[in-house]
């Protein structure tokens, strides 16, 4: 008798635990959602050519309580993401990439976006944005490699210009009387900045003026400049370049602590990713017992980042034939572990960095149906 009231009083306790919990969680609203999915990894790291951001968005005002992370969406997924009564899907994976024509029950896709719309869920892609955080995709796949450093294969750029304008006009001005007609001129157009330095060239005293310029005032700054061969002759164009970002990019370059045979690394790389196979390609003139101490990797299909970079292992999740053989003939060996493999458990590292970002404040639920759509037999 007295261990059954034992059980009562624990289950009543979790029972309480878990309202208490529940009703804890408040909720956000969708657009502040969204400035705080920026915040976390802004979508300006995303590549030029992809679709990321808010996709399907149901009528505002939209709530949301709970989040569902998901891979890749597909019908199956979209139907655990409803019954788990979804407001927003996160699908890594963009499930609207080329533009739609229409919107019917026809193709799959179609039907994914109308199934939103219907049930009033969000979906939202971060995509290469995530793949070039440093806190995000490919940062966690190196984690499976063992200790070791890192730095991206290709550096994301800062969304802005250090200063103002998209190039640097220089020239000199040798006299006074000059100096204020031309600084004057130079102020009245739109989108120009201007600093003067003192400078000497020959043994002459001249005065070095500095021009930040927009590309439309570039134009025009020239136009003026060209009027005076003086100022002309001697003027300096510099492009201006957005700075690189530490620790964000696409890829990683990972540099071993200790160099590891070939055959152990594959064993770390399965056990990361919880895989009992991968594809190998073993570089010409290497075997599973040669060392390994840098590995160049690219989540999902990494070709185009990983080509040309110099490293004694390829992992990625998939490369066409030619690339492969390619890597082989320099001596690079090659581990393929199919696209999504070497994406979906991050999204478990995902929810515990969302949650701590977005202070627990919506459900966040990772799909249990999204799984690569290629199995070995």
């Amino acid at each position: 008798m007295l261990s059954s009231r034992v059980r009562l009083v624990a289950t009543t306790a979790h029972l309480v635990h878990s309202l208490i919990c529940s009703s804890s969680r408040s909720s956000m609203d969708l657009k502040a959602l969204l400035s705080s999915l920026n915040d976390f990894a802004s979508l300006s790291f995303a590549e030029s050519w992809d679709n990321v951001g808010l996709l399907v968005e149901p009528s505002p005002p939209h709530t949301v309580n709970t989040l569902f992370l998901t891979n890749d969406l597909t019908e199956e997924v979209m139907e655990e993401a409803l019954q788990k009564k979804a407001d927003l899907i996160l699908s890594y994976h963009p499930p609207i990439f080329r533009p739609m024509k229409r919107i019917t029950w026809k193709t799959w896709k179609e039907r994914l976006v109308i199934r939103a719309l219907e049930n009033r869920v969000g979906i939202y892609s971060p995509h290469t944005a995530y793949d070039a955080a440093p806190q995000g995709v490919n940062s966690w796949l190196a984690k499976g490699l063992g200790i070791c450093t890192s730095r991206p294969i290709h550096p994301s750029k800062a969304p802005d210009y250090p200063t103002e304008g998209t190039h640097r006009v220089e020239f000199s001005v040798t006299h006074t009387q000059d100096l204020d007609k031309v600084v004057s001129a130079l102020k009245e157009i739109a989108g120009v900045s201007v600093t003067s330095f003192s400078a000497r060239t020959d043994d002459e005293e001249q005065t070095r003026l500095s021009l930040n310029c927009t590309q439309q005032a570039l134009m025009q700054v020239v136009a003026f400049l060209s009027q005076n061969r003086q100022f002309y002759q001697k003027t300096e164009i510099l492009s201006l370049e957005k700075p690189l970002l530490l620790h964000t990019g696409m890829g990683r370059l990972c540099t071993l602590d200790e160099s590891v045979s070939l055959a152990t690394m594959i064993e770390r790389i399965k056990s990361h990713l919880k895989l009992s196979h991968v594809r190998l390609a073993v570089g010409i003139g290497k075997t599973l017992e040669s060392p390994v101490k840098v590995v160049a990797l690219c989540a999902g299909s990494g070709s185009s980042v990983l080509q040309g970079t110099d490293a004694d292992l390829y992992l990625t999740g998939e490369m066409s034939h030619h690339d492969v053989l390619d890597a082989a003939s320099q001596g690079i060996s090659v581990i393929l572990c199919e696209h999504s493999n070497t994406e979906r458990g991050f999204l478990s590292d995902l929810r515990d960095m969302l949650g701590a970002h977005l202070e627990n404040k919506i459900n966040i639920i990772l799909s249990e149906t999204d799984r690569d759509p290629l199995h070995v037999i």
